[in-house]
């Protein structure tokens, strides 16, 4: 959450006092800790609640599972106070109730699906790029046939039911992702 603070106060023409002020005052505590989890979550309600606020959060399914936990309910406590904000996530599938049960149903979920042209098509081009006799044709075969049955469904979650653009739903971006 401290990386989403520094790129939030990154995007405003001056930093509040109150944030400046509680980083100075955990400048000069013992040790020179930075601020808490609990801290933190409060000048982001505070800076958000001030202003629009887009937040994305990528491949969400790769957080340890802990932490997964911590970031939700953050997430959440910054959506109570902070209504304009709208909250952009990525993951697979199986990690979908929990953004649920964190979010309390105020979410919305887009599928987003590869297709296996696509991918052995992108696969092709990576395999281009070999040393030169590192790849025999069967080891290519296998993996040409291996990962693209392997890709999981994607999905986004958009927080606060963020819609998006009708234009943009009905367009081919999405069949190619």
């Amino acid at each position: 959450m401290g990386a989403v603070l520094k790129q939030v106060v990154g995007g405003l023409e001056e930093i509040p006092v109150e944030i400046s002020q509680a980083f100075q005052k955990k400048k000069h505590a013992l040790g020179g800790r930075g601020p808490r989890l609990s801290d933190i979550v409060k000048m982001l309600q505070t800076t958000s609640s001030k202003r629009r606020t887009f937040i994305c959060i990528d491949a969400l399914d790769e957080c340890v599972p802990e932490d997964r936990v911590k970031l939700l309910n953050s997430l959440a406590q910054i959506l109570q106070k902070s209504p304009g904000t709208r909250i952009f996530v990525t993951g697979r599938p199986h990690i979908r109730p929990e953004i649920g049960r964190h979010l309390s149903g105020r979410v919305t979920s887009l599928p987003i699906s590869t297709k296996r042209d696509d991918i052995i098509r992108y696969l092709h081009s990576r395999l281009q790029d070999t040393t030169p006799d590192a790849m025999d044709s069967s080891l290519e075969a296998d993996i040409l046939k291996k990962i693209p049955e392997d890709v999981s469904e994607m999905y986004v979650e958009t927080a606060t039911l963020l819609k998006l653009p009708q234009a943009f739903l009905t367009n081919s971006h999405l069949d190619s992702c």
